[in-house]
């Protein structure tokens, strides 16, 4: 592999959580580690949940923990912008060159619809989308355009994508089979997260991929774009989940946990160490900077699996 070039992609639609912050500083950390580059990215698509003050804050935090970047946010470099919301023009390009590809149609099917479909439905609930409307006749497609804006769905081929992951192993799918046709834009416009996050991944020649176990089964999708598209897949590091005891995955609604709690009950050598902790990197919670962490970092100490937090530690 070349030099490393990694990321930090956080959607800037409230506060960081403690599970944010697990999967920012593992990246960072490996990053670090290797002399590699930091690529800091908002992931800011949505127009309803995403603001500016957001990610001003979700930087802050950054910086106040000990994490700094390269290219990105607020530093900028030469694979601006580092907002999705100003990349809209990037990815219209990225849309034509598969349109032109003759991938891509309109999918005019509400939610109700499509829960209403006989497609058969992934052990998880995921439903795999029937293509229904990729057989309509130009004149189906004009009527119901009339009364409805499309989303536009990339065609997938019937073959098995697979990949090792660094921590999760070896993965597979057969596009059609697990997951069906996919949306790229939605009916309001905006560009779909899957053609995004591969879009910058590749142009800013992001070459490892840190991120939570959440987004594995999506990994799939994006390699496949990635190759319509002319990229290399990066390498893919699929973190474990932080839980709260219950067994529910921490999120923004977490407010005890996100980084306005934590930063007043914690130090950022104190916090950086119980995470530090968590990931395999020391023995015990006790206070440590992420830079004199990046020295000793080592990946084949990261648990693969889902991690619950003990309240005693908060």
């Amino acid at each position: 592999m070349s030099k490393l070039r990694g990321r930090f992609a956080p959607s800037p639609s409230g506060r960081m959580h403690l599970g944010n912050l697990f999967s920012g500083l593992l990246a960072w950390l490996s990053v670090r580690s290797a002399g590699g580059t930091m690529v800091l990215r908002m992931e800011d698509l949505d127009p309803d949940r995403c603001r500016e003050e957001y990610a001003r804050q979700l930087a802050d935090d950054l910086r106040w923990l000990g994490l700094d970047w390269d290219e990105g946010y607020q530093v900028g470099g030469p694979n601006g912008p580092y907002s999705q919301s100003e990349r809209t023009e990037l990815y219209a390009g990225a849309f034509r060159k598969l349109e032109e590809m003759g991938l891509v149609y309109p999918c005019f099917c509400t939610r109700a619809e499509r829960l209403a479909a006989s497609a058969p439905h992934r052990s998880d609930g995921q439903i795999i989308y029937s293509g229904r409307c990729k057989h309509l006749t130009e004149k189906e497609k004009q009527e119901l355009s009339a009364n409805r804006c499309p989303a536009w769905r990339l065609t997938v081929d019937n073959k098995e994508i697979s990949f090792t992951d660094k921590l999760q192993g070896e993965y597979r799918e057969n596009l059609q089979e697990d997951c069906g046709d996919f949306i790229i834009r939605r009916s309001d416009g905006v560009y779909a997260y899957q053609l995004a996050v591969v879009y910058d991944d590749g142009a800013m020649e992001i070459n490892q991929v840190v991120r939570g176990r959440d987004l594995l089964d999506s990994t799939p999708r994006q390699i496949y774009l990635h190759t319509l598209l002319g990229f290399r897949p990066p390498e893919f590091c699929h973190v474990p989940l932080l839980l709260a005891p219950d067994g529910r995955r921490l999120s923004k609604r977490e407010r005890d946990l996100d980084m306005g709690a934590l930063r007043q009950r914690f130090t950022p050598e104190a916090l950086t160490g119980l995470l530090a902790f968590w990931a395999g990197q020391l023995d015990r919670p006790e206070p440590v900077r992420p830079a004199e962490l990046a020295k000793r970092f080592d990946w084949a100490k990261v648990p693969g699996g889902d991690i619950t937090i003990d309240p005693q530690c908060l």
